[in-house]
């Protein structure tokens, strides 16, 4: 069998007020001795708030854990290195976030590229950050000021998840590709694991290499809890008083035949200091038209209502048009549910 290449591409925008997301350790800019700044980066001369992508996975990883039900592989910390188990036949987050194995003192060492790969999540339009004084004052003598720095904003992230590699495990001799231990291995041959043709790597003989490939149930079910964990995601700094919800208010997921990811500039800013966040509907049509021919299936958008409502109109536009792929515009949650139901299908 010669396994297809599909992704699943993923855009969502958050909507958040007053939080401090990701903070970025002590600040140097406040007079306060105890102010604590956030993450923000500049790009043409504006500032933009974000959270790095490794808290964002951060944050996944614990709604699979708590809501979905996933037992981590542990993590064994050996002096100044730390590293999972390595074993994506038993953990799934081994499987769909990859990992890196280098014991001391051992020679093998086993490494997987994450088949799920984000961006950061970042401010749609510049923000200033406002910085807020607050006071320990439960105690005698003298009140401890401390300071933060708080928030408002529409954020946008991307992601993918590669299907094809789901499950789906190669032991070349190659950084990134040795993803099984000898015992691993064994046990994959031993268990009656498929083994499929590599349609990219190929032996000294022109050969296909062989993947070792779980049953397609498990790759089933860690694809779609991997997507359905956007629906109760949480997470993010200072939640005691600065709670935020981070789960989607808008999201767009297609499955793709290739590793591009089309959506990054649909939504853009505009005003004096590029302050307002704008849908850009144009743009969404083009990259639906220039890309048509690498989208599989239908093309999920899922919108909360109260959000955006000024585009409502315009996405349904969407289902009507001949000239695009085809386009379902739902809830959040059922354009997930639905797609994720479309998504098992495709995975062989």
């Amino acid at each position: 069998m010669i396994m297809k290449n599909i992704k699943t591409q993923g855009f969502i925008l958050l909507d958040v007020d007053v939080v401090a997301l990701n903070n970025a350790g002590k600040t140097t800019s406040s007079n306060n001795e105890n102010a604590v700044a956030t993450k923000t980066i500049r790009k043409n001369g504006r500032s933009y708030v974000y959270v790095s992508g490794q808290a964002w996975r951060y944050w996944w990883r614990e709604a699979l854990q708590k809501n979905v039900g996933w037992v981590m592989s542990p993590i064994t910390n050996d002096g100044k290195i730390a590293y999972t188990n390595a074993d994506p036949f038993t953990y799934p987050d081994d499987d769909i976030f990859g990992y890196m194995k280098a014991p001391k003192g051992s020679k093998e060492t086993v490494t997987r590229v994450s088949p799920l790969k984000n961006s950061a999540i970042i401010s749609a339009a510049s923000v200033r950050p406002e910085e807020n004084f607050s006071s320990m004052t439960r105690h005698e003598g003298n009140p401890v000021p401390f300071g933060k720095q708080e928030y408002s904003a529409i954020m946008k992230g991307m992601f993918s998840l590669d299907l094809s590699m789901v499950g789906t495990f190669s032991d070349y001799d190659r950084t990134g590709f040795k993803n099984l231990s000898k015992t691993l291995l064994e046990e994959a041959e031993k268990s009656g694991a498929e083994k499929i043709d590599d349609p990219f790597i190929f032996d000294s003989k022109g050969s296909h290499k062989k993947l070792i490939r779980l049953d397609k149930t498990i790759r089933q079910k860690r694809a779609t809890d991997a997507i359905k964990a956007l629906k109760t995601i949480s997470g993010g700094a200072m939640q005691a008083n600065n709670m935020g919800d981070v789960t989607p208010k808008f999201i767009i997921l297609v499955t793709t035949t290739t590793g591009n990811h089309p959506f990054s500039h649909i939504i853009s800013n505009k005003g004096q200091f590029d302050e307002e966040v704008v849908f850009n509907f144009d743009g969404l049509i083009e990259v639906l038209k220039d890309y048509k021919d690498t989208f599989d299936g239908v093309l999920f958008i899922g919108r909360r209502s109260g959000f955006m409502d000024e585009i409502a109109n315009n996405l349904k536009m969407l289902e009507t048009m001949a000239d695009i792929p085809a386009v379902k515009v739902l809830s959040v949650n059922e354009a997930i549910d639905e797609y994720c139901e479309q998504m098992k299908s495709q995975i062989e």
